[in-house]
C-alpha cells in the first residue's frame, strides 16, 4: 500500500496509526507542507491520503500559500481519482471545504477528553460500524465545519454537544475526522510545546492545564489505539 501523507508540522504525523502502517509494510511519502516540500504532481500512484492537524487554518492562505495547492490535491485524489482518504483535525476541515462545506470558528472550542457520539449511519458504514455507541477521544480545536448539508455526497457519522461535523464521508472513500484518535502516549507533551496549542489550551482550561490534559489522555490511550486499529484495519479494505 502507497500512502502520500500530508502533514503540516512534523509533530502531527498519523501517530499510533503510523506504526501500524510501518508494520504492515507500507510505503510512506510524508509531504512537509510547513517546510516548503511540494505535492508530487502525480497523485496517481498513491492508494491512499492521510491529511493531518496543524496550528494554521484553512482560511491563512496569505500567510500559508502552500494551502492552495494542498485544497486542489485533495480536490484531486479524493473527487477526481475517488481514492480512500482520512483527515485528522485540520485535514478534516479541508475535506469539508473542497467539498462544498465552510470552516468557521467554533462558538466553544472543544480541548480536553470528549464525547463523540455516533450517528444511526454509523451501523452500515465499513470504518465504524464496529465501534459503540460512544466513545471518549482527544479534542483540540477552535474551528469546525459547518454547511456540509448542501452536498448529498456528503454523510453524517458522528457528533458531539458543540461540534455537529465530527466524523463525515465524502461518498464511501474519503473521510473527516475532526478530534484526534490517532494520538500515542507522547503525543499530548510533544503537541503542548507548540505556542498556538498550548495558548488554545490554557485560554479553555487554565494556566497549568497541560499535565493534567496529559494525564487524562494516558487514562484513554488504551482504548483510543484499539479505536485506531479497528479504523485502520477497516480503511485497509477501502484500499483493497
Amino acid at each position: 500500500m502507497k500512502v502520500i501523507i500530508l502533514q503540516h508540522i512534523s509533530i502531527e504525523d498519523p501517530g499510533y496509526i503510523k506504526d501500524l502502517m510501518i508494520k504492515d509494510g507500507a510505503e510512506l511519502t510524508t509531504i512537509e507542507l510547513d517546510e516548503g516540500q511540494k505535492i508530487p504532481s502525480d497523485l496517481s500512484k498513491f492508494d491512499a491520503m492521510f491529511c493531518m492537524g496543524g496550528p494554521m487554518d484553512t482560511w491563512m492562505e496569505k500567510d500559508y500559500p502552500w494551502l492552495i495547492e494542498e485544497k486542489k490535491a485533495i480536490n484531486e485524489f479524493v473527487v477526481f481519482l475517488k481514492k480512500p482518504y482520512l483527515g485528522f483535525c485540520l485535514g478534516c476541515q479541508l475535506l469539508g471545504e473542497v467539498t462544498g462545506g465552510k470552516v468557521v470558528k467554533s462558538k466553544n472550542p472543544e480541548i480536553g477528553m470528549l464525547d463523540i457520539n455516533f450517528s444511526e449511519n454509523k451501523k452500515n458504514d465499513l470504518l465504524f460500524s464496529k465501534f459503540p455507541e460512544k466513545i471518549k477521544s482527544l479534542q483540540w480545536h477552535s474551528y469546525e465545519v459547518q454547511e456540509l448539508e448542501v452536498n448529498k455526497d456528503i454523510t453524517l457519522i458522528a457528533s458531539s454537544p458543540e461540534t455537529k461535523y465530527q466524523i463525515f464521508k465524502y461518498k464511501n472513500h474519503a473521510y473527516g475526522i475532526q478530534f484526534h484518535i490517532e494520538i500515542k502516549k507522547t503525543t499530548v507533551g510533544e503537541w503542548g510545546c507548540v505556542p498556538e496549542y498550548k495558548s488554545a489550551l490554557e485560554k479553555q482550561l487554565g494556566e497549568g492545564a497541560l499535565d493534567k490534559f496529559d494525564k487524562d489522555s494516558q487514562t484513554h490511550m488504551s482504548s483510543m489505539n484499539e479505536y485506531s486499529k479497528i479504523l485502520y484495519e477497516n480503511f485497509k479494505k477501502l484500499v483493497q
